[in-house]
């Protein structure tokens, strides 16, 4: 009996130390980097599990179940989302790709729009006990912000001001979800799809904006190409007319020279002869006083040669009459023979 009695304290000692390790390995939690862990204890918040080794009580605390969105791409392209409780809240910086949506515009045109949110999580407290499905929230909470802010745009508006509804669309969404300890770091409009027909009037406004450009091109080239012309004929015949100038007025400063240089020669020459006239005259004049012959009869004499010479230079004319004073002309002719006599003696 005492052994069985021994057997069976033993049984019993080895179960509740078995028991004991239980409990207590149940007790510890053991929370990844980057997350936490929310502790309930008896159905009521407790704390905040951080990373790494934590103890609870087992059986009495334990971890509340957080709902969280996993996306998933099939092989097909599809994009597949589904909801899921885990024992954690990530911390980390999340993205949320929403599925297109449909949305319509100042001036009654629908549009696809496909956005990605970009958040994190700030305060794990008022995330779980603040929204009851904090995706969803955030997900139709997107969308209804996306609708009215492209409701108040028109077509060319949404499609040329990304940058300008990403930022207002992020804080309105940032102010929105604060108090859910949500931080939304940024909001991105990965594609905007108008319909198709829109898309081909699109298409062939670009194209015709394009043949207008090219055109204007073509036409401002031409332009340019004409006035350089232009300007090119221009300066050739200023260059032209320079030139004519500048020889008009070199040919016309050498006529100058030339007419002084002329009229000098002319002055120097009339000068000169004249010098000689008076120093012959007075050689005559010297003469005619040293052999006492009049003057006058001496220019007599010689206005009467010029006069004959005159007279028998006149072909087929006849010579009616001579001059009267015949014997004192040929006397003065032979005063001058004598005159000449004398000056060829002297010199």
């Amino acid at each position: 009996m005492d052994g069985l009695f021994m057997n069976g304290l033993f049984v019993v000692f080895i179960v509740l130390i078995i028991m004991i390790v239980v409990f207590v390995l149940s007790g510890i939690k053991i929370v990844e980097q980057s997350t936490v862990k929310i502790i309930e204890r008896l159905g009521k918040f407790n704390k905040i599990l951080e990373s790494g080794i934590n103890f609870t009580i087992p059986f009495i605390d334990r971890v509340r179940l957080v709902n969280s969105r996993v996306t998933r791409y099939g092989s097909d392209g599809k994009t597949y989302v589904t909801n899921i409780y885990v024992d954690y809240v990530d911390l980390r910086e999340r993205v949320f790709d929403f599925p297109k949506q449909n949305v319509i515009t100042r001036d009654n045109v629908t549009l696809e729009i496909d956005a990605l949110l970009y958040f994190q999580i700030m305060d794990s407290f008022r995330s779980v006990y603040e929204v009851e499905n904090l995706a969803m929230a955030i997900e139709k909470l997107t969308q209804t912000t996306l609708r009215n802010i492209i409701g108040g745009l028109e077509l060319d508006q949404t499609l040329s001001s990304r940058d300008k509804i990403n930022s207002e669309l992020r804080q309105i969404l940032d102010e929105a979800t604060d108090k859910w300890g949500v931080k939304v770091n940024r909001v991105e409009l990965k594609d905007i799809s108008p319909p198709r027909e829109i898309r081909e009037a699109m298409e062939k406004q670009m194209r015709a904006e394009r043949e207008k450009r090219q055109t204007i091109l073509i036409a401002e080239g031409d332009k340019q190409a004409k006035i350089l012309t232009a300007e090119g004929e221009r300066d050739k015949l200023i260059a032209e007319a320079e030139g004519h100038k500048q020889s008009q007025i070199k040919k016309s400063q050498g006529d100058a020279e030339a007419t002084v240089n002329l009229a000098t020669g002319e002055a120097e020459a009339k000068i000169r002869l004249a010098k000689a006239e008076a120093e012959a005259i007075k050689l005559v004049q010297e003469a005619l006083l040293k052999n006492n012959t009049d003057p006058a009869q001496y220019l007599i004499a010689i206005k009467y040669i010029q006069s004959l010479q005159e007279i028998a230079a006149q072909k087929g004319e006849k010579v009616i009459f001579m001059p009267f004073e015949t014997t004192g002309v040929l006397g003065s002719l032979g005063g001058i023979r004598e005159l000449f006599k004398d000056v060829n003696t002297t010199k």
